[in-house]
């Protein structure tokens, strides 16, 4: 779909926010705590498909917003919206999905944020807020320069409410990271975690949490960490059957299932192709899939009847897809 750009705003250092409307300023698709859309970028090198999260209350049908960290050392998405983009601009981008679900009932949720991955926290303890159920969110930042959003957070949070800001300032000389064992040890019985940074908090907030539930552990990627491959998984090719179109593909060690599908002329919705979105997740009728994407791999428990084509692979000699 197309929207227009109707403000841009600084929120923090290296950050902006882009509120977004329909053209002809009708109602867009609705959308929950956690959701995030595909946006079109247009860079020196071409155009990429980049995804953000939303971070505007939910209940809001007129516009989303989104917010965006540049990012000097990355593929151009986010200095490009930085550099180029201006109140007015017409961009292409896709219907929300939800990788990151907000648990509405949870007896308390526990929200910690690294850097720019404030942004589906801040859609997440709007609707809390807005609810009355109780949560507390921990914002890491490396300086106070960078909190973005932090006067809505607080607004959100006021004195004798349900929720609770704590930022956390960790770049600066003598700084204490926040301790996410404790955090998730002193949490109140039954509650909820949610996690969205850079890579290595993930891989510490999966540390401290590996002794809770599935149910009550949620992540959100926005940058994919290596892929782990399973132990046993054979490292060379496979065989990929797709059942309703009845068509069989070898799958080479040096090529997605996405990809040989694609070259084949089948047409697979996807996104991304790092594992990150979950738009390419596709059934699985026969067949173990090896999961590389941390969206399904994270899971101490990892289902067996789906999986990211992108990036995931074959645990044995072939897969059936529901394709």
């Amino acid at each position: 779909m197309s929207v227009r750009v109707h403000a841009v705003r600084a929120e923090a250092l290296d950050v902006q926010s882009f509120d977004l409307r329909a053209p002809d300023g009708g109602a867009l698709p609705a959308f929950t705590a956690g959701s995030h859309v595909d946006v079109e970028v247009s860079t020196a090198t071409g155009p990429l498909l980049r995804q953000y999260s939303l971070c505007n209350d939910p209940a809001e049908r007129h516009r989303y917003v989104i917010g965006v960290g540049r990012d000097a050392a990355s593929r151009g998405g986010s200095v490009a919206l930085h550099d180029q983009l201006r109140a007015g601009a017409i961009l292409r981008i896709g219907a929300p999905r939800n990788n990151f679900a907000l648990d509405e009932a949870a007896p308390h949720s526990v929200l910690v944020a690294g850097g720019i991955g404030i942004t589906p926290m801040l859609a997440m303890a709007r609707r809390l807020a807005l609810l009355g159920r109780p949560w507390t969110l921990y914002h890491c930042v490396r300086s106070p320069c960078r909190a973005a959003f932090a006067e809505e957070l607080q607004a959100l949070a006021p004195p004798g409410g349900p929720g609770r800001v704590v930022t956390v300032v960790d770049g600066l000389p003598g700084a204490v990271r926040l301790d996410l064992a404790a955090l998730v040890r002193e949490a109140s019985h039954g509650a909820h975690f949610y996690c969205c940074g850079p890579v290595p908090m993930l891989e510490a907030f999966g540390r401290a949490t590996a002794g809770v539930g599935d149910a009550r552990v949620h992540v959100e990627w926005f940058s994919a960490p290596a892929p782990a491959a399973t132990a046993d998984a054979p490292a060379g090719s496979f065989s990929v059957q797709l059942k309703r179109k009845n068509r069989r593909f070898d799958i080479p060690a040096d090529q997605s299932i996405l990809q040989v599908l694609l070259d084949g002329g089948i047409d697979v919705d996807h996104s991304c192709r790092e594992g990150l979105c979950g738009t390419c997740e596709t059934r699985v009728l026969a067949g173990m899939p090896d999961h590389r994407d941390p969206i399904l791999a994270g899971r101490k428990d990892p289902p067996q009847d789906r999986m990211l084509v992108c990036v995931s692979r074959c645990a044995g000699p072939e897969l059936v897809l529901d394709l």
